[in-house]
């Protein structure tokens, strides 16, 4: 199992496929980076050396108590960076990874960074506040926090149909894809799964949107009821200039499958450009 310290010595998994462009691949809440097996796979099957990882506490990565802050996050995705000596990186944040995408470019700058991709992604802010009075009410990561507490693997199960967007008329996803979903994300630490709920939620990311100075793609479903578009993805691309940003029609939050052919795609058509 391929492993790699963090700069506080914490062990982080990850994966390492192929040659040519590196691409990163930065897995969401609450999974690890083997939810991006589709694009990883066909990626590395057409140039690309594609590299994930399990952010700290999921996946098979170590699980500390505390640490769970994006600074923390961001130095983690330096370290990968750096002990694989990776330039011109194409960096892909899904959901809460586009933070780490926001605040390693932030806190590092972009000299490691040749493109950046957000999909479904939290940035540039997530709940209500009183200067950002368009987000989502606190109230709402309240309940998750306290589902998680009560009945994690009943809180997942339930969150990951409205992941997918799967319920009684759609059929998007099988149940072997939910249980698969459920699998990985019960491999997580509860106090990092609870921890980051606090931190994709609240974390501020519009001052680290002005570090987006090199080409961008924003990518999000119009029917995302997990990280609403108006207040993420749009935003996000009135605060990138030049960013592209690609609406999929209908498409709820977990794209990285639903819409798996039409994403790899559009990577790999932006890793080449």
């Amino acid at each position: 199992m391929p492993t790699l310290p963090a700069r506080d010595g914490a062990s982080l998994h990850y994966t390492d496929w192929g040659a040519g462009k590196p691409v990163v691949l930065i897995h969401g809440w609450p999974l690890s980076g083997a939810m991006w097996e589709y694009q990883a796979l066909t990626l590395a099957e057409n140039g690309c050396r594609v590299v994930t990882y399990d952010r700290r506490g999921f996946g098979e990565s170590d699980k500390p108590f505390s640490g769970y802050d994006y600074d923390t996050f961001a130095d983690d995705l330096a370290a990968v960076l750096e002990r694989l000596d990776l330039m011109g990186v194409m960096l892909v944040g899904f959901s809460m990874g586009g933070g780490e995408v926001a605040r390693y470019l932030a806190r590092h700058g972009s000299t490691r960074i040749a493109k950046a991709v957000l999909v479904s992604a939290v940035t540039p802010m997530l709940v209500k506040t009183p200067d950002h009075p368009d987000g989502v009410d606190r109230s709402t990561f309240d309940k998750m926090v306290q589902g998680l507490r009560d009945d994690r693997p009943n809180f997942l199960a339930t969150f990951g149909k409205q992941f997918y967007g799967a319920g009684m008329l759609n059929f998007t996803v099988t149940s072997e894809v939910l249980d698969w979903s459920q699998n990985l994300a019960l491999q997580a630490s509860p106090k990092a799964t609870i921890d980051c709920v606090r931190a994709f939620s609240e974390t501020d990311f519009r001052r680290d949107m002005g570090a987006f100075r090199l080409p961008t793609t924003i990518i999000h479903g119009t029917s995302d009821a997990t990280v609403p578009i108006d207040v993420t993805a749009r935003a996000a691309a009135k605060l990138v200039p030049g960013a592209r940003l690609v609406e999929y029609s209908g498409a709820p939050h977990g794209l990285f499958f639903t819409e798996k052919v039409r994403l790899t795609a559009d990577l790999l058509a932006f890793a080449a450009s």
